[in-house]
């Protein structure tokens, strides 16, 4: 730890411990890196001239059902910040309760979803749920801050609430005193997009306003006219984009990404690279969008960042760092050569495990009159398997009226179809087989809504499960067994 640090307004600028400082972050989650790599990513951020690190906390991995707190391996936030601080580097503190970031529920837990709670609101039942992890993270945090002599200088409140619903000042109102109440002394901001209504309903009187953005022409101007003073700065600087399942595959261009960044270090705002470095989806923990459909997000995180996902040192990289260069200083130092890789061949893949040999293993059954949701289950990842015996040994269409998020259909243990979230079919036709054969449902989980209204979004079959001896109206029908992918 170092003396303490403290982050200032003055004018339309930043001081840091009294002198102008202009902060240049990227982001980069612990919780996509592999704990073995943390140092060498905090290391290439320093090297491109980065001065912070901008840090999100996934309220569901630390807390994945009420009353536990998980902060070791992968979630050991302290040791991320103790490295970020050892290499002289500071922290743009983003600790939720909502993160957004593609990430399963945008980091809220899905044991909300079980209580009828209003997410992201003022609502009381979810005030005494952030209260309550806020309660925990923050003393892990304190010795963090810079007033304690810790990289922490900024905090944010809220994450681009803006774009989320109606204006709800008193919600932010309690998460911002909330912080201060829990000895947060510095800096507190908030971000939203660049348009007028989301940093009105997003923003906080006596609280920074930040921007996000791709493209710089005009962003800036447009926090500058919903905060006529204070400093600029965009908190997410989206310098690549993330990919949907089935979707195309997005880069931006690194000369295109380097220029704005130039338009917005010459402007003199602070900025954070959203990516620095985007790394992995470990497991079942990816986000999805719902846009008229349900997308979810691929396990790869690597956003066509500066930092590639296999953390080499990109084309983007070295531009961005000759533009830092001329705006900060950077450090004279070699940068690093690509990193290992392992050598797949002669690894035999010869040996399988039947599916259903494993299920047994792997959790309790549980009796119910009708489908119980995961979150019922007490379930909040992965996949959940639903058995029951057929009524009948003749063809005939099943239909599921609601699941999520992907059910593939078993008859006797043999494939009998699939059924996805996002497409118009609802139902199939299976040819039953023997007397009171065995109908199983496996449904996957394949990411929680992140962003948006559509955010509560519970997992498993969700509603009937009909045998029809004819396919009903409105229903359209799934893939067959051959079609599998």
């Amino acid at each position: 730890m170092r003396g303490a640090r403290v982050l200032t307004t003055a004018g339309d600028g930043f001081l840091l411990d009294g002198e102008p400082f202009q902060i240049i972050a990227g982001a980069m989650h612990y919780f996509r890196i592999h704990p073995d790599q943390w140092a060498d990513r905090i290391e290439k951020a320093r090297l491109m001239g980065l001065n912070s690190i901008d840090v999100y906390v996934p309220w569901n991995a630390h807390q994945p059902r009420p009353g536990e707190v998980v902060l070791d391996g992968i979630l050991d936030l302290p040791r991320y910040l103790e490295l970020i601080d050892r290499a002289g580097l500071h922290v743009v503190f983003r600790p939720g309760p909502y993160i957004c970031a593609e990430w399963d529920g945008g980091g809220l837990p899905g044991w909300l979803s079980t209580s009828g709670v209003r997410l992201r609101s003022s609502d009381p039942a979810y005030l005494e749920a952030v209260d309550a992890w806020f309660d925990r993270l923050l003393p892990v945090v304190k010795p963090y801050l810079g007033s304690n002599g810790g990289p922490i200088i900024a905090v944010q409140v809220e994450n681009e609430f803006g774009a989320y619903g109606p204006e709800d000042p008193d919600y932010l109102r309690h998460l911002a005193d909330g912080l201060r109440r829990r000895g947060v002394t510095e800096l507190l901001f908030t971000c939203d997009q660049a348009e007028g209504d989301m940093l009105r309903r997003g923003g906080l009187d006596g609280v920074l306003r930040t921007v996000t953005f791709e493209h710089a022409d005009g962003a800036l101007e447009k926090l500058r006219r919903h905060q006529p003073t204070g400093p600029l700065m965009c908190a997410e600087f989206w310098d690549g984009w993330f990919d949907h399942w089935g979707g195309p595959h997005h880069t931006r261009d690194a000369a295109d990404a380097a220029a704005d960044l130039e338009k917005v270090l010459s402007a003199g705002a602070s900025v954070s690279l959203y990516m620095f470095h985007g790394g992995t989806n470990f497991g079942t923990t990816n986000g999805a969008d719902y846009k008229h459909v349900y997308l979810p997000t691929i396990t790869s995180y690597d956003y066509d960042a500066p930092l590639s996902e296999a953390g080499d040192v990109t084309a983007k990289y070295r531009l961005m760092r000759e533009v830092i260069a001329r705006y900060a200083p950077v450090p004279d130092e070699p940068l690093p050569g690509p990193a290992p890789r392992l050598d797949r061949a002669g690894i035999p893949l010869d040996e399988v495990a039947g599916l259903f040999s494993a299920a047994p293993g792997l959790g309790t059954a549980v009796a119910s009159e009708s489908p119980l949701t995961m979150e019922q289950l007490g379930e909040y990842n992965g996949f959940v398997l639903y058995e029951t015996a057929l009524p009948s040994t003749g063809p005939m269409v099943l239909a599921i009226e609601s699941f999520a998020d992907r059910a593939q259909i078993f008859v006797d243990g043999a494939p009998a179809g699939m059924l996805e979230r996002g497409r118009t079919e609802r139902a199939l036709t299976i040819a039953a087989g023997r007397p009171g054969a065995t109908l199983s449902v496996l449904v996957e989980n394949t990411g929680r809504v992140n962003y948006g209204v559509h955010m509560n979004d519970p997992k498993g079959i969700l509603g009937p499960v009909l045998a029809y001896a004819r396919k009903p109206a409105g229903f359209g029908l799934g893939r067959d067994p051959d079609s599998f992918s």
